[in-house]
């Protein structure tokens, strides 16, 4: 098929990506991707692609007139790939290629540009693509773990750098990802796991309780301030079960296992009381895939709870703009205060509600299905076994002797 406006305009996304090759002019092609976004790209010789750029932004006629600039160089001898990467320094290509395809591909992508930009630019940011090799990286690691950056926070970063060089290698950018083999460094993540002993569990629910009180008490006293001197009352909130969203949030999270961005982007649409069900679409999941969650007693009382007060809301949990949360820091480290827990995040809820299914005897499989984990490897990591319930397991060996 011949590449041109009308063929473009005729083309749809598919599941998978896809390749128009063009009839006239041989290595021409129109690749489509899933998201809708279509690229040029040029093959040169037998597996050997360039991309040429966006059809957003190249027309039909600019980006055939580049392909046979490239094929042009081949017939001469020149190697298209070496006279493209002198073009790209590594700040280069991250401006002009990977943060458009990024924001238009991923998830929290604005995220993941800052990571790479703010932890490698100033070091390789003049640097080409090809030229950043395991050596230098493995210097930049020295200095990081060196300066006290632990090594799983280093890998984080090395692995976004790494995906970055790959799509560079997809598009025909570089010839080979300079950091393919690069390992990273030995990380003991089962024993980061973080979860709460039932003390701790019980002082965390205490202190949530309190903290509910002190908030409707207080909201007497203001109302009583406020009647005194002849202004609008505000609601009482002792007629609601919570003072306001942290405890729904907290208690959810601990009975759910639902990730803090899940939280804060559900929507009552996705709560189907009926079947005591929740819903996990796949735009707010960390794998873009919708998933489903039984609701236990506890979560579905606090969801029922919860509604009576936010009866106009679409969102389950909104700031006072109306918006999602983005975050709950400061209420969240004076519970964890006042509870007396110590190196406990937000996200260790999560590792909690694994933990607790393990131990109950719930088979792996189910756990994965639940947190939404695409590798059962990540439920090992997250639903490792409590050392006490070890210990329990092994004692049986001295009963049955």
């Amino acid at each position: 098929m011949f590449i041109g406006n009308q063929l473009i305009a005729k083309l749809k996304p598919a599941f998978n990506s896809y390749d128009v090759w063009d009839s006239k002019l041989t290595g021409f092609i129109l690749r489509v991707l899933p998201s809708g976004t279509m690229v040029y790209r040029c093959e040169y010789a037998r597996g050997k692609r360039i991309t040429l750029g966006k059809a957003s932004v190249l027309t039909a006629a600019q980006a055939r007139d580049r392909a046979k600039e490239i094929l042009a160089d081949v017939v001469k001898g020149h190697n298209p790939i070496s006279k493209r990467n002198k073009a790209y320094t590594l700040k280069e290509f991250i401006e002009k290629e990977y943060a458009p395809w990024r924001r238009a591909n991923r998830k929290r992508a604005d995220e993941d540009i800052y990571r790479v930009k703010a932890r490698f630019e100033a070091e390789f940011g003049r640097e080409y693509l090809a030229a950043i090799s395991p050596l230098l990286l493995d210097r930049w690691r020295s200095k990081r773990v060196t300066a006290g950056i632990k090594p799983i926070t280093v890998n984080r970063d090395i692995a976004i750098l790494k995906a970055l060089l790959s799509k560079a290698e997809e598009w025909g950018i570089i010839t080979a990802n300079p950091l393919a083999k690069f390992k990273p460094a030995p990380v003991d993540s089962v024993a980061k796991v973080r979860y709460l002993s039932r003390d701790e569990e019980t002082r965390l629910k205490r202190v949530l309780i309190a903290r509910d009180e002190n908030l409707k008490a207080a909201r007497v006293r203001g109302n009583k301030w406020k009647k005194d001197r002849g202004y609008d009352l505000l609601p009482d909130l002792y007629q609601f079960a919570s003072a306001d969203h942290m405890t729904p949030m907290v208690l959810l999270s601990l009975n759910t296992g639902l990730r803090r961005g899940e939280i804060f982007n559900l929507r009552w649409k996705n709560v189907n009381f009926d079947r005591a069900m929740l819903t996990v679409v796949g735009d707010t999941a960390k794998s873009g895939k919708t998933r489903h969650l039984p609701l236990n007693a506890i979560a579905f009382q606090i969801l029922k709870d919860w509604r009576a007060q936010s009866l106009q809301a679409e969102l389950v949990f909104s700031s006072q703009n109306g918006n999602p949360f983005d975050n709950v820091k400061k209420a969240w480290a004076s519970i964890l205060e006042d509870a007396e827990i110590q190196s406990f995040r937000w996200h260790d809820m999560r590792h909690h509600f694994a933990s607790k299914l393990v131990m109950a005897g719930v088979d792996l499989n189910t756990v994965r299905e639940l947190l939404g984990h695409a590798d059962i490897k990540m439920t090992l990591r997250y639903a490792h076994l409590a050392p006490e319930f070890k210990a329990k397991a092994v004692s049986k060996l001295v009963e049955a002797a």
